[in-house]
């Protein structure tokens, strides 16, 4: 009865965030904003509080667009695609300078996953090609096919924390909520993720450390990794103090 259950309950896929989730992307992010404001003579700069205020905004075109309506700067839906295509470019330059890395043990579960035979999702309100762009600089070139379903938010109507980046993850692999995973970082993918009905693991990051989880499976400062153990801020304590692939089973909702 017990390997029953288990076999029920066995994790079919995980599903992570990209910017903070896999790698602590926001740095880059704002510089390359601040960048191409200079660049097109926009008289913006978005500090570190300006731009986690500005996070909550899901999009970079959406929140060029919000801070234009705020400031009152003129910019027309052209100006807009421009400012937010030459920051997608400057992005992929930082992003190939080696300046970002991916998070403790990120690496580590995705590895682990796929000995597990567990499918990994990616649900993303970023740009496709800044999925490609951050998955090449950092764990290879190509490595985007070590992922079963890319759903990002140029793929999408609405951006986390509307789920429809989680459902259709989930379509294109068709497979059911109930027995997967999501990794996240902020509380607006949490909510997505949850409005998907996914069960939901959190490693916030410097811009999101504040915000509310309180929806979460369990909350850890990262994944932990050999020699660099995690902290658990919610939730229950894994066996070890890293998220091993293996333990994944114990965070889905029992009953289902």
């Amino acid at each position: 009865m017990q390997e029953l259950w288990r076999e029920m309950t066995k994790t079919a896929a995980l599903i992570f965030d990209v910017d903070g989730t896999l790698a602590e992307t926001e740095e880059a992010h704002r510089q390359a904003f601040n960048d191409t404001f200079e660049r097109f003579s926009v008289e913006w700069y978005w500090d570190r509080y300006t731009y986690k205020r500005l996070l909550r905004v899901a999009g970079g075109k959406e929140r060029i667009r919000f801070y234009a309506t705020e400031m009152r700067t003129p910019l027309t839906e052209s100006d807009i695609r421009a400012l937010h295509l030459q920051k997608t470019a400057r992005y992929a330059e930082l992003v190939e300078s080696g300046d970002v890395g991916l998070r403790i043990g990120v690496k580590r579960l995705i590895e682990e996953a796929k000995h597990c035979d567990i499918k990994l999702l990616i649900a993303t309100t970023t740009s496709y090609s800044n999925v490609v762009a951050l998955l090449d600089a950092t764990l290879g070139k190509g490595s985007v096919d070590i992922f079963d379903a890319v759903s990002a938010g140029d793929t999408v109507r609405f951006k986390k924390p509307a789920p429809d980046v989680y459902q259709e993850a989930l379509s294109l692999c068709g497979l059911l909520p109930d027995h997967c995973i999501a990794v996240e970082d902020s509380r607006n993918g949490l909510l997505a993720a949850v409005s998907a009905s996914v069960t939901t693991v959190v490693t916030p990051t410097a811009y999101t450390k504040d915000e509310c989880f309180g929806e979460a499976a369990l909350v850890l400062d990262h994944l932990g990794e050999e020699g660099t153990p995690c902290s658990v801020l919610m939730g229950p304590e894994p066996p070890e103090p890293l998220l091993r692939a293996s333990w994944l089973d114990q965070l889905l909702p029992k009953g289902r």
